[in-house]
């Protein structure tokens, strides 16, 4: 989770962040190598005195500065293209959870298991406790095994609303009259948090969501737990 002054990226939770930060760092590097090398040309120029009054062409460096910037950006192009595929695989998923979006909260649907559903909304701040985050608790939360392939599918009731993660690196859209699906996976346990990043409304901002990832046999109990109820 993102808290005060961090300028990093947060630890990613799953294979699809590692990725994703490893392509911004990538990238990141690249742009500073082209930072460093035009803020030195650009200072020697302003700083010395060197002139040539006999120059009229300069085709070698003219047909360097046009095939440098292709092949950076080829460099630059091929793991993004990588990644994208990355993200839209669907392996075979052991869990398939509906994701249905609302003004302003969030709905949840497991079908595979005696078809569980429940609303999540975000816990007011009149009745957080000292563990709750403020603004980002939710009175239900999505739980979810770890090391286990999951397969979200997303829609909206009634506008467009955005499913989003950051730890996991899962941005999707949910759109009425659509169904949109990812597919993820989980490392290690732990509570994730996420809002809705599409302006839905007034309280787009109220519409957090919270994932606990737990061991597989904690799962098995809660969904005999959840069941029950």
């Amino acid at each position: 989770m993102m808290t005060w002054k961090t300028l990093m990226s947060p630890d990613s939770a799953s294979p699809l962040m590692e990725q994703l930060t490893f392509l911004h760092d990538h990238a990141l590097m690249i742009l500073l190598m082209i930072t460093v090398l035009v803020g030195y040309l650009m200072a020697s120029l302003f700083f010395n005195k060197f002139n040539y009054r006999y120059l009229l062409e300069g085709q070698a460096i003219e047909m360097i500065w046009t095939i440098l910037p292709a092949v950076i950006l080829i460099f630059i192009a091929l793991p993004s293209l990588r990644l994208l595929y990355l993200l839209d695989e669907v392996n075979n998923p052991l869990v398939t959870i509906k994701t249905i979006g609302h003004q302003w909260y969030w709905s949840y649907e497991y079908t595979d298991f005696a078809n569980i559903e429940f609303d999540s909304y975000m816990i007011p701040s009149n009745e957080i406790e000292d563990y709750h985050f403020r603004l980002l608790d939710v009175d239900n939360r999505i739980t979810v095994p770890y090391n286990s392939q999951i397969r979200m599918i997303v829609t909206a009731a009634d506008v467009l609303h955005s499913w989003t993660i950051p730890t996991i690196g899962v941005k999707i859209d949910a759109t009425p009259g659509r169904l949109n699906q990812i597919s993820f996976l989980l490392n290690r346990t732990g509570i994730f948090f996420g809002q809705c990043s599409e302006i839905c409304g007034a309280n787009h901002s109220f519409m957090p969501i919270v994932m606990e990832s737990i061991s597989p046999e904690y799962f098995i109990s809660w969904i005999h737990n959840m069941s029950e109820v």
